[in-house]
């Protein structure tokens, strides 16, 4: 049956890159129901036409995060089509760039509204129903290495992960009486779809891009879609017990430490 047999999940961005690994991995350990989204709506009937063959009951349902009203339907779709929850995964993310000198007021707000209120929306709807229900449910939410601080290019985004983080810490601390664990991981430089599109857009980079960056990290590679997808499982599951709160940092290279030089000096 697996972990996540008889249990109904929301997976937001889970029609490309690391959302749709997340809900395939939760498919593959027996999730019963699952609600899909993101904007790309054939997309979207593709994966859930391919979770449905998987033998989950799979629905899409498209919805633009920065819209309030679109993030409250999902929560409706799902308590509509499966009466509960028991896992949301905020896993969507704009990770457009934006530097002090540079980032207009529609781009703070754009940014704003996807990673930080979206996830607050969705996290408030997904608590209702479970607390409805009486289900002791799991939340993950995606955040990134950059909520401890990140280059220029990236103050916006890492200031609406750093957000997240504390937004994360604030939830899990009001429904610890539920028993309902609120987590978050911050994860390093992954190989995504969406990471290949604003390489090419923004930094301009050649087709060579991925294989000249997985050479610069000491395991040789960037973070796979798959195996952020086997934590994000481990955090929703009942495995990882009591665990709430907590932020996780999922990444190659440690947090306040000096980058060590490749090959490394003697000691």
């Amino acid at each position: 049956m697996g972990r996540f047999g008889g249990k109904v999940a929301l997976v937001t961005g889970s029609t490309q890159g690391l959302g749709e690994a997340i809900a395939a991995r939760l498919v593959d350990e027996g999730l019963s129901g699952l609600v899909v989204t993101g904007r790309d709506e054939e997309r979207g009937a593709a994966v859930a036409a391919r979770l449905n063959d998987a033998g989950c009951r799979t629905v899409f349902t498209a919805a633009d995060l920065a819209d309030p009203g679109a993030v409250g339907n999902l929560i409706d779709v799902t308590d509509r089509e499966f009466g509960r929850i028991d896992v949301l995964v905020n896993a969507a993310g704009d990770t457009r760039r934006g530097t002090v000198g540079d980032t207009t007021v529609e781009l703070f707000d754009q940014l704003m509204a996807v990673n930080v209120r979206a996830p607050f929306l969705l996290m408030q709807g997904a608590i209702r129903l479970m607390r409805r229900e009486g289900i002791e449910g799991s939340i993950v939410n995606i955040a990134s290495v950059a909520a401890h601080g990140g280059p220029p290019y990236l103050t916006i985004y890492s200031t609406t992960k750093g957000a997240l983080v504390t937004l994360t810490k604030n939830v899990a601390n009001s429904v610890l009486w539920d028993r309902i664990r609120v987590n978050v991981m911050n994860i390093g430089w992954t190989d995504t779809p969406g990471e290949h599109a604003v390489r090419s857009s923004f930094h301009g980079d050649d087709q060579r891009w991925l294989e000249k960056a997985e050479a610069s990290q000491p395991f040789g590679r960037l973070l796979k879609t798959t195996e952020v997808a086997r934590a994000v499982a481990f955090l929703a599951s009942d495995d990882s017990g009591m665990m709430t709160g907590a932020a996780v940092d999922f990444n190659q290279v440690v947090v306040g430490c000096t980058a060590v030089q490749h090959p490394p000096p003697d000691e």
